[in-house]
C-alpha cells in the first residue's frame, strides 16, 4: 500500500450509507464488491448485508463512468437446499433454498444467497453490466486466522457439504485473479463458480483442517481410516473457460 499512496484514494465507507457510497465510486469505472461481516453472521446481519448490496448497485447505476461490476458471492449461496445429494451436477444456475437456510439457521449462506438475488434483481433491472464470482472457502497464507468469523461462518454445516461433494476452497491469489479476469474479459456474463479444490476424501478433510488450524482442530495424531471419497457435485465449466481465456 505505501508503495502506491500517491495513486491510491481511500474512501471510508458505510454500505447502509447510500451517498457515502456515491462519493467513492465517482469517477470509477469498476467495482470489485466484497460484502463481508467480520464478527460473523446472524438473522439480523443478513438484513443489513442484502441492504447494502442494494445501495451499492444502485449508487453503481447513478456512476455514469461505471461499466462494470464484479460481485463477490458464495458457493454457499448455491449449494444449500433439501436432498441436495440426489442432484448430479450443481452449477451456476442453482440457488440455495432461503427456507432451508433459515430452518437450518444457515445465515452466511442466507445473507450470500439474498444479496446476490437482490444485486442481480437490481442490476438487470438497472441494465448494468454485472459478473458475480461465486467463491468457495477461501484459503492462503494467514487467510483463515486473519478472517476468523467468515471462515467459521461458512463451515457452518462443513460435514454435510463434505459427505455431498459441495466442500470447496479456493486459494486468495487465485480468487484474485478470477476476478481481474472476469472485468478484463468482455465476453464474461452471469456467476462463475471459483474453487481450486473439492475436499470429498478423508485425507483432504484432514489437510484442510490441519490448513486451518488453529481455528479448526483435529484428533491428535489422527490417522485416516479409510479411502471413502465422496462424489463430486460441484462443475466449473465457466470457470474453465474464463482461466483458458475463451469466456
Amino acid at each position: 500500500m505505501e508503495r502506491v499512496e500517491e495513486r491510491l484514494s481511500v474512501f471510508s465507507v458505510d454500505t447502509l450509507d447510500y451517498h457515502s457510497i456515491l462519493v467513492a465510486l465517482k469517477g470509477c469505472s469498476a467495482l470489485f464488491c466484497c460484502l463481508d461481516c467480520p464478527d460473523g453472521y446472524d438473522d439480523l446481519i443478513v438484513d443489513f448485508e442484502v441492504r447494502g448490496a442494494i445501495n451499492v448497485v444502485e449508487a453503481c447505476a447513478q456512476t455514469d463512468s461505471m461499466q462494470k461490476i464484479v460481485f463477490t458471492s458464495s458457493l454457499t449461496a448455491a449449494i444449500w437446499r433439501e436432498n441436495i445429494c440426489s442432484q448430479t451436477d450443481v452449477d451456476e444456475r442453482c440457488w440455495s433454498d432461503q427456507d432451508f437456510c433459515r430452518k437450518m439457521k444457515l445465515w452466511y449462506a442466507l445473507a450470500k444467497t439474498l444479496s446476490e438475488q437482490a444485486a442481480w434483481a437490481l442490476a438487470m433491472d438497472r441494465m448494468l453490466n454485472m459478473v458475480s464470482v461465486n467463491a468457495g472457502l477461501v484459503v492462503g497464507p494467514a487467510v483463515a486466522q486473519q478472517n476468523p468469523c467468515s471462515t467459521m461462518s461458512y463451515l457452518k454445516g462443513a460435514a454435510e457439504m463434505f459427505e455431498n461433494g459441495v466442500l470447496a476452497v479456493v486459494d486468495v491469489k487465485f480468487l484474485a485473479d478470477v476476478h481481474i479476469r472476469a472485468f478484463e474479459d468482455s465476453s464474461t456474463i452471469g456467476r462463475y463458480f471459483c474453487f481450486n479444490q473439492i475436499v470429498h476424501t478423508e485425507e483432504e478433510a484432514v489437510k484442510l483442517v490441519e490448513t486451518l488450524s488453529p481455528l479448526l482442530s483435529s484428533q491428535p495424531k489422527y490417522e485416516c481410516q479409510g479411502s471413502e471419497a465422496y462424489a463430486e457435485r460441484l462443475r466449473t465449466k465457466k470457470l474453465n473457460k474464463l482461466v483458458e481465456g475463451t469466456a
